[in-house]
């Protein structure tokens, strides 16, 4: 069973969650004004860390360096979203939410529950009185978060470098990391999210392993509802007509970095069974195909 502390954290943050959503999306949606919405999201999650972490007090190693691994990565996305909005000036993605009072409210549905539920290991590790050595789930975990946040920042700096060069103009990226993966970023961002759930392992029992919410909400919201589907999608009707494009996606991981000899000499089933290559990902572009036969 949940603890009562872990009760009234659980329900803290999910509240404060709520009420933080709330406020930005009555801005985004009054003044129509999306620059701040993932500022909200990443913000979110450094208030909800250090709320837990100074609510509880007791500052055990654990707590701390969890705390930190949120606070940094966290601040460092949303620093980096909102220089980005402010440099392209509008982001696509909310081009069909701007007037759309529903789909908006869906999507900042979505980010409360994102936000909450990666969350979940920081607020059950720091409401916990439990204090056990650190153990390999905690090197473990440290070092998933580290890698993921690494690849997730390299594959950031890749991909705005790319967006600002005028070469770029009606080209698919596929420099630095984006040769190795159509992805990066979103690997990155799963790979580190799983940290946060290993790291947490020596402290959970019970029904605290609702924390395994977070890193398995996370991935399924980007491989099927707003990452991978989406981006997929866009660049099928943008460039699936291309052989280059075709022949890009077919050698080229959709999530796991992997070098493109290797990638592209897989057999499909094995691909879709274990590198998340799912026909989804390739619907349009066969549907594309199909046209241009």
């Amino acid at each position: 069973m949940l603890t009562d502390t872990d009760k009234e954290f659980l329900s803290l943050t999910a509240t404060f969650t709520a009420g933080y959503q709330l406020f930005f999306f009555l801005i985004a949606a009054v003044f129509q004004f999306d620059k701040l919405t993932d500022f909200a999201g990443s913000t979110n999650f450094v208030i909800i860390a250090l709320l837990t972490l100074v609510k509880k007090g007791s500052w055990h190693l654990r707590q701390v360096v969890l705390t930190a691994m949120i606070v940094i990565w966290s601040t460092r996305l949303a620093l980096y979203l909102f220089f980005r909005i402010l440099r392209w000036g509008e982001d696509k993605r909310y081009d069909r939410m701007r007037h759309n009072v529903g789909n908006l409210a869906v999507f900042f549905i979505f980010q409360g529950l994102w936000v909450w539920t990666v969350t979940l290991p920081v607020t059950v590790v720091n409401a916990s009185d439990k204090d056990p050595s650190i153990q390999a789930e905690d090197i473990i975990g440290w070092i998933m978060w580290f890698v993921g946040t690494i690849v997730e920042i390299l594959a950031d700096k890749d991909k705005f470098s790319f967006k600002n060069s005028p070469e770029s103009k009606g080209k698919w990226c596929e420099i630095g990391l984006w040769k190795y993966s159509r992805h990066p970023n979103y690997f990155g961002d799963i790979l580190l999210t799983w940290g946060y759930f290993v790291a947490s392992l020596p402290i959970i029992e019970g029904a605290e392993w609702l924390v395994l919410i977070g890193p398995v909400f996370l991935t399924l919201l980007l491989l099927f509802v707003s990452g991978l589907t989406i981006l997929e999608k866009s660049g099928d009707k943008k460039f699936g007509n291309v052989e280059a494009y075709r022949v890009y996606k077919k050698r080229t991981s959709p999530l796991i970095p992997l070098p493109r000899s290797i990638y592209g000499n897989l057999p499909y089933w094995f691909k879709a069974v274990f590198l998340f290559e799912f026909p989804i990902y390739n619907r349009n572009l066969n549907r594309n195909r199909t046209k241009q036969g």
